[in-house]
């Protein structure tokens, strides 16, 4: 879900809040007042199209918890967390006493009165020597148990609302963490305006802050390889987070955390370079002529180079209007290609509606299910239009330029994307992943493209030096996980294992 898409989910999933622009000297445009109530009400209505994409519908805009006008109490443990007896239809090897699922709240450090909510799935197979795996759902501002339930989590819902086990569930290699974020998205939630947040800083400090308390809750789990996961906008979060950690680590902050890699799943990371690759993959797909191509290269591009570029330098506002113009170039493909679906350009979508996810607002909402999650009478807010305008000045932010340090620190970074989505195309993540300079990037250039085969067929195609892998996955859109489960599932697993960058049978001496 980029996480992490315009009208959209990324750009699986993705954006945010801006205080009003002014002149920099001070003195009244008009230009720029203009810009300044537009820019916010344009991310408002890219937020509700893709909650409407979705087929999903919140009661509110952003989770304020029991209520606005009630804080919960301060004192009591930082971590409450129950284990989870949801009934699963169908035999997974063992029964669902025998496994441990679990769901909790835990109280951020430096808030006034936020709660981020989780689930921990303990592995199908040996929960003593599999990694523990975090998965981000990005948006920004929406739920992880989209993924949860859609793409890799331990069972999927039922028409009528039961839940089958996923055959497939990435429970089946790893201690499975699903976190809520940032604070009032699903069911986190805070009464106080004052702890939403709008850029990396605070999203990686407060699940850097929940990790710490995870692990002093399940201490056994602390020695564990850990790695980092997400899908769309959450390519900001995972590296934002991963340095985060690797700090902690280098600073004996706290437990060590025993990171071992991250993961980016069709993802927003270096923005300059990925909007830049919007025409040049829409030509290439076909989804756009030769003409349109040069008219949007030619008239978009530069406008938001120039704006990205004052982003960079300046941040803030600046970011707002830079995401403006940039999305620019994203919609003017739309308007060329029409009711396309922009998370897997093989399907169209039926007026806004792009997928029907809302079983899982119909399930979460089930008083049985409340109960068993211990959330009470707290809304779940499965996409919060609020956190993702909140983000807005984040949006244009290169998340790339804190990359190089931890690869050379030995940290393993997997890029990857299905081939047919369009917000967070392969292509864009591909030239990013290029162009990034570190000790390897010349050797990781010159690397010969493997086949990435399961069961036999080729699903895939990627390229690794040292610590950097990157996988172009076949017939897959947007959400890797829901498209190919299997091809996901032994993905996850050969790569915390060190066997994905292993040379297969065959190599592939062509472009990507």
């Amino acid at each position: 879900m980029t996480p992490t898409f315009s009208p959209i989910l990324l750009l699986s999933l993705l954006l945010l809040l801006l205080s009003p622009l002014s002149s920099p000297i001070g003195i009244p445009d008009a230009s720029r007042e203009s810009q300044s109530s537009a820019v916010p009400n344009f991310a408002k209505a890219e937020a509700q199209k893709l909650i409407r994409g979705f087929n999903l519908r919140p009661k509110q805009d952003i989770n304020t918890g029991p209520g606005a006008a009630a804080e919960s109490p301060v004192g009591g443990p930082m971590l409450v967390e129950k284990p989870l007896r949801l009934p699963v239809l169908g035999d997974a090897g063992n029964s669902i006493q025998d496994l441990g699922h679990h769901a909790g709240y835990y109280r951020l450090p430096d808030t006034k009165d936020a709660r981020m909510f989780y689930f921990f799935f303990e592995s199908r197979k040996n929960k003593s020597s599999d990694p523990v795996v975090i998965w981000l759902t990005g948006g920004p501002g929406c739920s992880s148990e989209l993924a949860l339930f859609y793409e890799n989590g331990p069972f999927h819902i039922a028409k009528n609302l039961s839940l089958l086990w996923n055959d497939f569930g990435w429970d089946q290699a790893s201690n499975l963490i699903y976190v809520d974020q940032p604070t009032g998205t699903g069911f986190s939630y805070s009464s106080s305006e004052n702890d939403t947040r709008h850029d990396e800083t605070g999203v990686s400090n407060d699940l850097y802050n929940f990790l710490q308390g995870f692990f002093k809750l399940h201490p056994q789990y602390a020695k564990n390889d850990f790695y980092i996961t997400g899908e769309s906008y959450a390519g900001h979060y995972i590296p934002a987070l991963a340095a985060r950690v690797n700090q902690g680590n280098k600073a004996n902050e706290g437990i060590h955390i025993n990171l071992k890699g991250f993961a980016m799943g069709n993802g927003l990371t270096d923005p300059i370079i990925q909007y830049k690759a919007y025409p040049d993959f829409a030509l290439a797909m076909k989804l756009i002529n030769q003409s349109d191509y040069t008219s949007i290269v030619t008239e978009l591009v530069p406008s938001c180079e120039q704006a990205s570029t004052i982003c960079g330098d300046d941040g803030g506002d600046s970011c707002a209007n830079a995401f403006q113009t940039c999305n620019s170039i994203f919609n003017e493909i739309l308007d060329i290609t029409g009711g396309i679906n922009y998370y897997d350009i093989r399907k169209q979508c039926v007026g806004q509606l792009c997928y029907d996810f809302s079983n899982m607002e119909n399930l979460l909402n089930q008083q049985k299910v409340r109960d068993a999650l211990g959330v009470g009478d707290i809304d779940f807010v499965s996409c919060s239009s609020t956190v993702y305008e909140a983000m807005l000045t984040d949006w244009m932010r290169n998340l790339e330029i804190g990359i190089p340090a931890l690869l050379e620190d030995g940290i393993k970074m997997l890029v990857y994307a299905g081939e047919y989505d369009l917000i967070c195309n392969w292509l864009g993540n591909f030239k990013w992943v290029n162009a990034m300079a570190w000790s390897g990037q010349k050797d990781f250039v010159a690397a010969p493209n493997v086949s990435f085969v399961v069961d036999g067929a080729e699903k895939g195609l990627m390229k690794s030096h040292g610590p950097l892998t990157f996988l172009k996955v076949h017939d897959a859109g947007h959400m890797v996980p829901m498209d190919q489960p299997k091809a996901a599932l032994e993905m996850l697993r050969r790569w915390t294992q060190g066997k994905l960058a292993v040379t297969q049978s065959k190599v592939r001496i062509v472009p990507l």
